[in-house]
């Protein structure tokens, strides 16, 4: 998608095609990262969720964070379990709830993968800017973010395009 929108200053269009870069570059190690995993994007988002955010979930919360129906998601889950990449076990207060936790298979193997990108980046970026700069990038990474999100539940509500 181009970023050239009519009225946009230099400088926004330049921050617009920068960003537009970073995703796609994020879209591609994800996308050889969950190769690696032997899983398609959306089993490697939810070890993701597993392994950073949520130590332990139920298949309800996947579902919702993962834009999924229970169905697909108790799918999903199944396929990851019987890769060694998650378990499944009573939750411990209600009994017709599960808690789905990553192996440390999973947290293993995503250290393995992701530890080489967290040190460089250690190394070249944030060492590079002053800590208020930082402090910047942050607050506007956050942002765009929150804003990501709202749109993207936007997209959740609407129906889909009919076929061609």
């Amino acid at each position: 998608m181009s970023s050239e929108v009519p009225g946009l200053s230099p400088v926004a269009a330049r921050l617009g095609e920068a960003v537009q870069s970073y995703q796609a570059s994020v879209d591609d190690f994800d996308r050889e990262a969950a190769r690696l995993f032997g899983v398609n994007e959306t089993g490697l988002r939810c070890l993701e969720l597993l392994v950073q955010d949520l130590p332990e979930a139920t298949p309800r919360l996947l579902a919702d964070r993962l834009g999924l129906t229970t169905g697909s998601v108790t799918s999903l889950l199944d396929r990851l379990e019987k890769l060694g990449y998650l378990t499944r076990s009573p939750h411990p207060s209600d009994r017709r709830k599960l808690i789905v936790r990553a192996t440390e298979t999973a947290v293993q193997r995503s250290w393995e993968l992701i530890g080489p990108l967290v040190a460089e980046g250690q190394q070249q970026l944030v060492a590079r800017y002053r800590p208020e700069q930082l402090e910047l990038i942050t607050d506007f990474l956050v942002h765009a973010r929150e804003l990501q999100r709202a749109h993207t539940l936007r997209l959740r509500q609407r129906d889909p395009y009919p076929s061609a």
